[in-house]
């Protein structure tokens, strides 16, 4: 477990209260019954910029504050506990990271400041199919001029509604399924040929497909070199990866206490049901299970910040065991909770939701199991 700075732990502490306070599970609710277009309060999100959360990641020089991305996890730590719904992970931290990792001078700066500011939300348009498979990428992108013309069509995209810039995954040679010539591009949401479509999640969060149908893009909009595009695309993803991780955590975490006030509270037979041995056995395997989850993620988040090269493996473990782990928990939770926790006037339904669709973003168990597998020589 990671030992936090005397910064650290005061931010998490601003995040706890702030969460707790301002953006309980009840506002999340309200939210989704009120069938807001954007799935997220957009008056929320000013006041996490405002808190100065969408520039914990970006440098000062780019208009953040350079607190790292165990900082960033604190913060979607806390979250997660009370089912937040913004575009922090999308926007703050999974493109944030691409142009931090790939992006030109002049790119950072003009990208940069205002995804800091909460001005701008940007995210990342990677995947083409059902599932997780980002080197399956079949949209093209062809030279015209001294720009390029996109065509294709990326699937799942976090806030695809709300966000005013994307960063696409693009091949411009080899083949579907290789690596080597996929490029990055950016491309603001609102340029012809963009077409942007809703979808419905079980977790009611905010998502698209997006189609693009020979947009172009100059050549300022190229987002490292061409045809090299993989390395920072994994890089960007492990990131995003370890960043959702730390927000299941907290989901989990909360489902866990919930359900342990229930155990300690719910009289059956004539005594609480958390007296009873079976129960006891079933609240220690989650507690150990999180446990273990919450060193696996803050090793991965640590990995980032140092560079570390086994951020890969680390991450790849941290979200196959906190998926593995929020699985449990909420299924636990639902069962544990008996009759009302089927309803959906308890909150159970909806940590339970949020599991089932956070564990398939960006890679589920079996994707990472098999990654992390391979990454050990197996």
């Amino acid at each position: 477990m990671a030992v936090l700075t005397e910064e650290q732990t005061l931010l998490r502490d601003a995040a706890r209260t702030w969460t707790q306070e301002q953006s309980p599970v009840t506002r999340f609710r309200a939210l989704r019954d009120s069938g807001a277009p954007l799935r997220f309060d957009p008056a929320v999100y000013a006041e996490m910029a405002a808190m100065g959360w969408t520039g914990v990641i970006i440098p000062e020089e780019y208009g953040g504050s350079g607190f790292g991305y165990l900082g960033m996890g604190l913060i979607l730590e806390q979250t997660g506990r009370t089912l937040t719904a913004s575009p922090l992970l999308a926007s703050a931290l999974a493109a944030a990271s691409a142009v931090m990792l790939g992006g030109t001078g002049a790119q950072k700066q003009s990208r940069l400041a205002p995804i800091a500011s909460g001005q701008s939300i940007a995210t990342l348009a990677i995947d083409e199919g059902a599932h997780h498979r980002p080197n399956h990428v079949a949209l093209s992108a062809v030279h015209n001029g001294a720009g390029y013309r996109l065509t294709g069509a990326k699937t799942f995209v976090l806030e695809g509604m709300a966000a005013n810039l994307l960063v696409v995954s693009a091949r411009t040679s080899g083949a579907v399924g290789e690596t080597a010539g996929i490029s990055l591009f950016l491309v603001d949401s609102d340029a012809r040929g963009v077409t942007r479509t809703a979808l419905k999640l079980a977790d009611s969060r905010g998502a698209a497909n997006i189609a693009f149908d020979n947009v172009e893009v100059g050549a300022d909009g190229l987002l490292g070199p061409e045809g090299q595009g993989w390395d920072v695309l994994e890089k960007t993803l492990d990131r995003a990866r370890a960043g959702l991780a730390a927000e299941m955590l907290g989901a989990a975490s909360q489902a866990f206490e919930t359900t342990l006030d229930y155990l300690k509270t719910r009289v059956q037979f004539g005594q609480v049901i958390g007296a009873f041995q079976g129960l006891q056995h079933r609240a220690a395997k989650m507690f150990t299970d999180l446990e273990l989850a919450r060193s696996c993620v803050e090793a991965a988040l640590e990995a980032i910040d140092s560079d570390a090269d086994n951020t890969p493996d680390l991450v790849s473990l941290a979200k196959a065991k906190v998926g593995d782990t929020l699985h449990l928990v909420t299924n636990e939770m639902v069962q544990m909770h008996g009759g009302i926790g089927m309803t959906d006037a308890h909150d159970a339904g909806l940590y339970l939701k949020r599991a089932r669709a956070a564990e398939a973003t960006f890679g589920g168990g079996a994707y990472h199991r098999d990654r992390y597998a391979r990454m050990q020589g197996y």
